[in-house]
């Protein structure tokens, strides 16, 4: 079990997986572009696209870590965005801490199917998106440094849910078409949780490997509107044609964790349904964003 930990960025992910360790007695600190309140740990403000930064970072570190999770966002930017957080930071981080592995929290944009096939860390990742390529490029250079790849699927939990926003707040469509498009997710704490698990883990299990961080259940944006407005007591959303122009491409996949799983990680929440069912916070955080 790595003793020190450094995480780079603070926010949804990052912001739970610093606290989640620290209330765990692990010995944690942050790389954070803007300063913010921490519930006890240091957080060092600096930009990891920016070499002297992650130098200035490692100078002012107690202790030198043992491992690291890139878990920064990359905002609202593009591509340059892409390459500054993810490739740049990567390299950065590799030259100043040339010894210690880097978990790397990617997407499963990564994969580009689209005909409704189920995928594995060995399918082929051939995106569509410039975006999508750059992660693969930064996936091969955490990997490099004993680390993983961690491909995670469309986050939500409390304060975050694009379909129980949209049904909520009344902009919600279905999809028209013949096809309805596979949605693989995964719960904020699940992926906490995944990535604690992940770093705990033998580097015989995780060196250079790659792991899908999903739950076990993928489901339809079709039936998930549907059970929603069920759930709810809400209109079924009207048909509209797809938005092919959204930020990931449009696939339809099913995401296994099945490499995950053989870990011995599991999810708390195995389903979206099953945390919009058991999370008492889920629902009520989206409502208060609406209101």
């Amino acid at each position: 079990m790595p003793g020190n930990i450094l995480i780079i960025g603070h926010g949804y992910i990052g912001g739970a997986l610093a606290r989640g360790l620290h209330a765990g007695e692990r010995p944690v600190a942050v790389m954070n572009r803007s300063p913010e309140e921490t519930d006890g740990y240091p957080l060092h403000e600096g930009d990891v696209g920016d070499l002297d930064a992650v130098k200035s970072v490692r100078d002012r570190m107690v202790a030198k870590p043992d491992a690291i999770v890139h878990c920064a966002s990359s905002g609202r930017g593009g591509a340059d965005a892409y390459r500054r957080v993810f490739l740049e930071g990567l390299t950065h981080l590799r030259t100043v801490f040339p010894d210690t592995p880097i978990f790397f929290t990617s997407s499963t944009s990564v994969y580009g199917q689209t005909d409704g096939s189920v995928v594995t860390e060995q399918s082929e990742t051939a995106p569509d998106r410039e975006t999508s390529r750059i992660l693969v490029e930064a996936e091969h250079l955490a990997r490099e440094s004993g680390g993983a790849a961690l491909r995670l699927a469309g986050i939500y939990g409390p304060g975050r849910s694009i379909y129980l926003k949209r049904i909520l707040s009344g902009d919600a469509t279905i999809e028209a078409g013949p096809v309805s498009r596979l949605v693989n997710q995964i719960h904020r704490d699940d992926a906490v949780s995944a990535i604690t698990h992940l770093v705990d883990c033998t580097p015989s299990e995780t060196a250079g490997a790659v792991f899908n961080v999903v739950d076990d259940t993928p489901l339809s944006q079709r039936e998930c509107y549907q059970r929603l407005a069920y759930l709810l007591d809400l209109p079924v959303p009207p048909e509209a044609p797809p938005d092919l122009n959204r930020k990931r491409a449009w696939t339809h996949k099913a995401v296994s964790n099945g490499a995950l799983k053989a870990t011995g990680w599991t999810p708390r929440y195995p389903s979206f349904f099953h945390a919009v069912e058991n999370d008492p916070e889920l629902i009520p955080s989206i409502r208060e964003q609406i209101d």
